[in-house]
């Protein structure tokens, strides 16, 4: 996907940068051009301002991933992950763990999901920032109660882990 977007915006840093919000945010194109994040239809100007480009720049950008059958297709597809928990993970009695770790290494979700399951510490919801989209991507757990700190050693020790946060 990342090849093909660097491909079709080759030398138009500002598109390319419309294209990775839109993934980052969930956003998808409808066939008649409208951006949508699931069924509500997000502005032009709205993208614009969150992507730091003039909406002209949100429009071209549309435009050509329109006229790219496969960017097309997948800028259809996408659908926003849902209530992402981190930020109010306290107020609701949750834990939060945050992992960095190197994002070509296998085995990192399972690992630290199978630490928390030895522990009967049950997880409500996982999510993990893009590596393409995102300089230091990190795996967020939100945990049914929160974790005690004696595990930041245990979570340390997993293959290709850089730094934990339990928060």
């Amino acid at each position: 996907m990342w090849s093909r977007i660097s491909e079709l915006f080759s030398g138009l840093p500002a598109q390319r940068q419309v294209a990775r919000k839109m993934i980052e945010l969930g956003l998808c194109i409808a066939p008649d051009g409208r951006i949508c994040c699931g069924e509500v239809e997000v502005k032009e100007v709205s993208l614009a301002s969150a992507a730091g480009v003039d909406r002209r720049i949100v429009r071209s950008t549309v435009a050509s991933i329109l006229s790219d059958r496969k960017l097309s297709r997948l800028f259809a597809g996408i659908r926003p992950a849902g209530a992402l928990l981190r930020e109010v993970a306290h107020e609701l009695g949750f834990g939060v763990v945050e992992i960095e770790a190197n994002a070509q290494k296998s085995g990192t979700i399972a690992a630290a999901t199978g630490l928390l399951a030895r522990k009967r510490i049950s997880v409500r919801q996982v999510y993990a920032k893009d590596p393409d989209l995102f300089e230091n991507p990190t795996l967020v757990i939100i945990t049914e109660r929160p974790a005690p700190g004696s595990l930041i050693a245990e979570f340390s020790k997993i293959p290709g882990v850089t730094k934990v946060s339990i928060l």
